[in-house]
């Protein structure tokens, strides 16, 4: 259990197997087959996260500047620091992680529309591929705002150019400009496109499974897997392409570093 200074909580909660419970417990619903798998490796963190960053389509940028921004600017600092949105995914004692679901890894149990932290109480969130998964991103983006610090950091990812991937829902996908929207109440301070090749390939092997399946569900899974297998190595394409000054149109999705503004 992470040590945690309960006076930044503004919420009554519960303390369950070591986890700080602001909701009713749920567990995810898992729609198909492949969300059955999915669910079944998200709780074995060091697995998934190694499936994520080498077989899947998605060059995995996010996760690279995320382990840089700790090292860098968190670890050791004795920041209030949060994965929002976390998962099962774990970035070591330095963060909290926050999530709907209760993961082995997760420490706070809430919904993320309404976060339980007071105003101005933390320093830094990573918050990577899980805004597309709730129904109203611009409410978690206010709340960031409002738990941050003035001059507290958000660094966030958003999938662009990415088919539908439910965990166990998926609700929407932003542009390079929709990022500069959602996040207008925020000083900018970089923008950047993550994995143009990482984009083409997803919708490639989506396309491969549909033409060859030829209707049937079951078949349709198992050869997205395979084509999965067989063409992951083309997204480290993206460790050159992602820099090309149009890869915005066509990214797999945008990394984006935000301040709060100091009045």
């Amino acid at each position: 259990m992470k040590n945690i200074n309960k006076e930044i909580f503004k919420d009554e909660y519960q303390i369950k197997n070591g986890k700080y419970i602001f909701i009713p417990v749920q567990e995810e619903v898992v729609t198909d087959f492949l969300d059955k798998i999915k669910y079944k490796i998200k709780k074995f963190n060091k697995l998934y996260s190694a499936l994520i960053e080498i077989i899947s389509p998605v060059y995995p940028q996010p996760f690279f500047d995320a382990k840089r921004i700790i090292r860098k600017e968190i670890k050791g600092k004795n920041l209030v620091a949060l994965n929002l949105g976390s998962g099962n995914s774990d970035f070591g004692d330095d963060l909290l992680n926050v999530d709907l679901l209760p993961y082995q890894n997760v420490d706070v149990i809430c919904d993320i529309e309404k976060i339980p932290f007071k105003d101005n109480t933390v320093d830094y969130i990573i918050n990577i591929a899980v805004l597309e998964h709730v129904p109203n991103p611009q409410k978690v983006i206010t709340e960031i705002h409002r738990i941050l610090k003035p001059g507290g950091k958000l660094y966030c990812f958003i999938p662009f150019m990415q088919p539908f991937h439910a965990s166990p829902y998926d609700f929407q996908r932003f542009t390079y400009e929709g990022m500069k929207q959602q996040f207008k109440d925020f000083k900018i301070i970089s923008l950047k496109s993550v994995g143009p090749t990482s984009g083409m390939l997803w919708v490639l092997q989506e396309w491969f499974a549909l033409v060859f399946s030829f209707g049937i569900k079951p078949l349709h899974t198992l050869l997205y897997l395979f084509f999965m297998v067989v063409t992951f190595p083309i997204k480290f394409l993206d460790v050159i392409l992602q820099f090309h000054p149009m890869s915005k149109n066509m990214a797999s999705g945008f990394s984006i570093l935000v301040e709060k503004k100091q009045d």
